[in-house]
C-alpha cells in the first residue's frame, strides 16, 4: 500500500526508482480509507537524506501510511533552506491539536553536548511530552533516543572513548517480543555515535526491556512495556553509503577517525561497503507499523490519551 507524503517532496523521485509506492497528497484526498497517521521529527541536518531513508521503510509495508513531516522550531538550519522546510515541514504549533497513530524521532549529531545545552531541547521536551497523549506509539532512533530515555525515564547518557562507527553483530535478548518477530538471533546493525546508554540503568527501569545488544555497541532496541515508547540505539535506516559519507566528512574535518567497523570489503575504505543489515532494518519498521501502530491504536485518535 502507498505511503502518502507533501506533493513535489524531493523523496518521491528516489523512491519511485525503487518501486517504493509513494502518493501525493493530490492523489491521496480521494481515497476512501482511514490510514495510520505518522509524524516525522526530523532533527538530522541533512533533511532529504533522511527523509528518503525513512520513507523508503515505513513505504514497504501493505499498511497505508499519511507521513507528516516536522521540524524545530527553535533551530535554525544550516542545511536545509527556510524556504524547502516552510513547504514540507510542519512546527509544533500547527500539529499540536492533532492526535497520531505513530511517531519517529530521528538522531542528531549532539551526542558530545549535554541535553539542556541543546538550542531547541525546551522545545523537544514539549513535543516528547505532548507524544504521551497524542501519539499512540513513538520510535526513537540514536540520538533521539538518548534524549527520549532521558526526558521520560531520567537515564543519562554517557560518553564514549572514541566514536562508534560500524556495523555491529547484535543478539536478540527476547525472542517472543512481537518488535523482533522474524528477525535472526544474530543480526547486524549501524552505529554512529559518540554516546550511549548503559544496559544497568536500563534494567534500573521496570517499565523497559532490552531487546538486542551488542559486545561493543551495548544494548540496541529498548521497549517499553506495551510498546508505546520504542528506542534504536544506532541507525536501521542508514543507506549503504551513509557511514561512508560520514567517515570522509570526518576525515575531510581533519578528525581522528578510524573507518566504519565491519563496514568496508576486507576493511579497505578504498572498496565499497557491503550492506548487510536491510533485511533487519525493513523488519523492524513492518513489525513496529504492524504490532505497535496498526494492531493497537484506535480506530478513533481522539481516544488516545484518554
Amino acid at each position: 500500500m502507498p505511503i502518502t507524503v507533501p506533493d513535489g517532496l524531493p523523496a518521491i523521485k528516489q523512491l519511485n526508482k525503487e518501486n517504493i509506492f509513494i502518493m501525493p497528497e493530490s492523489r491521496a484526498v480521494g481515497q476512501d480509507i482511514r490510514p495510520l497517521k505518522i509524524l516525522i521529527l526530523n532533527l538530522m541536518p541533512k533533511k532529504v537524506e533522511t527523509e528518503t531513508q525513512l520513507l523508503r521503510l515505513l513505504g514497504n509495508t501493505p499498511l497505508q501510511i499519511d507521513a507528516e513531516l516536522l521540524q524545530t522550531q527553535t533551530h535554525q538550519a544550516k542545511n536545509t533552506s527556510e524556504e524547502y522546510l516552510l513547504k514540507f515541514y510542519k512546527t509544533f504549533e500547527e500539529v499540536e491539536p492533532n492526535r497520531y497513530d505513530g511517531m519517529v524521532v530521528t538522531g542528531a549529531p549532539l551526542e558530545q553536548l549535554p541535553f539542556e545545552e541543546v538550542d531547541y531541547w525546551p522545545e523537544l521536551c514539549r513535543i516528547l511530552d505532548w507524544s504521551r497523549t497524542n501519539v499512540w506509539s513513538t520510535l526513537h532512533i540514536c540520538w533521539g533516543a538518548q534524549a527520549g530515555l532521558y526526558r521520560h525515564y531520567g537515564i543519562e547518557k554517557y560518553m564514549l572513548p572514541k566514536k562508534l562507527s560500524g556495523v555491529y553483530r547484535h543478539r536478540l535478548l527476547d525472542e517472543t517480543h512481537p518488535l523482533v518477530r522474524g528477525f535472526d538471533e544474530e543480526f547486524f546493525a549501524p552505529h554512529s555515535r559518540y554516546a550511549g546508554v548503559r544496559a544497568e540503568d536500563v534494567a534500573a527501569v521496570p517499565e523497559l526491556e532490552i531487546l538486542a545488544a551488542s559486545d561493543e555497541a551495548g544494548p540496541y532496541l529498548i521497549a517499553s512495556r506495551g510498546g508505546r515508547r520504542i528506542f534504536v540505539t544506532g541507525h536501521a535506516e542508514y543507506d549503504r553509503n551513509t557511514l561512508g559519507n560520514e567517515y570522509r566528512r570526518d576525515m575531510d574535518k581533519g578528525l581522528e577517525i578510524e573507518p566504519p567497523v565491519n563496514y568496508f570489503l576486507d576493511g579497505d575504505p578504498g572498496l565499497g561497503p557491503v550492506m548487510r543489515w536491510k533485511s533487519h532494518a525493513n523488519l523492524l519498521f513492518s513489525n513496529w507499523l504492524n504490532y505497535y501502530v496498526y494492531q493497537e491504536t484506535p480506530f478513533d485518535l481522539g481516544q488516545i490519551g484518554r
